[in-house]
C-alpha cells in the first residue's frame, strides 16, 4: 500500500508591507493567483487530499484558503505553528501522526524545510518555487511507519509559471 504526500510552498508573499513581521506577511497578487489556479489543477489532476496539514503563517494560511476555493475541498485543515521553519523533523513528527484513513495529505509550509523533506523523502534535491507542488508517493502502510529513510517517488513537481502559460 502506498500513501501520498503533497508538498506545497506557500504562494508569494508580500515584502513591501513595512513593520509587518515574517509571521504576518501577506500574499502578493501572483500569489493569490497561483494559489487558486494551483487549487484547480489539483481538483483536474488529482489526487484531492484527504487532509491538509499547514503552517500557522498568514501566507500558508492565504494559500491554503485559495488552494480550497480552486479546488473544492471540504476537508479538514490543521494549522500548526510547528510548521512554521521548525525543520524537518517537525514535518516527519506531524506527519507520523496522522490516523490510518488518510491516504493523501497536502502540506503547506517553506523553504528551505519544504525543499529538504522531499530530499530526505525522496533522495532528490528540488528547487520549490512559491505555490510549487511536490507529488511523492511513499511506500508505507501507515503514516506511523514514515521515517526519513521512506525512500519515496517523486511522482511530479509542478510549476505554477508552467500553469499560466496554458
Amino acid at each position: 500500500m502506498t500513501r501520498t504526500l503533497l508538498i506545497m510552498r506557500h504562494g508569494k508573499s508580500r515584502w513591501d508591507e513595512e513593520n509587518v513581521d515574517d509571521l504576518h506577511r501577506s500574499l502578493a497578487t501572483r500569489g493569490k493567483r497561483d494559489s487558486v489556479r494551483m487549487g484547480e489543477e489539483i481538483r483536474a489532476r488529482g489526487p484531492m487530499p484527504d487532509i491538509i496539514l499547514s503552517s500557522s503563517a498568514k501566507r500558508a494560511r492565504s494559500t491554503v484558503r485559495r488552494v480550497i476555493g480552486g479546488s473544492g475541498y471540504s476537508g479538514e485543515v490543521i494549522y500548526d505553528p510547528d510548521l512554521y521553519f521548525e525543520g524537518v523533523e517537525s514535518c516527519l513528527t506531524d506527519l507520523s501522526s496522522l490516523p490510518d484513513w488518510v491516504r493523501v495529505v497536502m502540506l503547506v509550509g517553506h523553504n528551505p524545510v519544504l525543499e529538504e523533506l522531499v530530499d530526505a523523502l525522496t533522495g532528490q534535491l528540488v528547487h520549490l518555487a512559491t505555490c510549487a507542488l511536490a507529488h511523492i508517493d511513499l511506500p508505507i502502510d501507515t503514516w506511523a511507519d514514515l521515517g526519513d529513510n521512506a525512500e519515496g517517488d517523486l511522482r511530479q513537481l509542478v510549476l505554477p509559471r508552467e500553469l499560466n502559460r496554458r
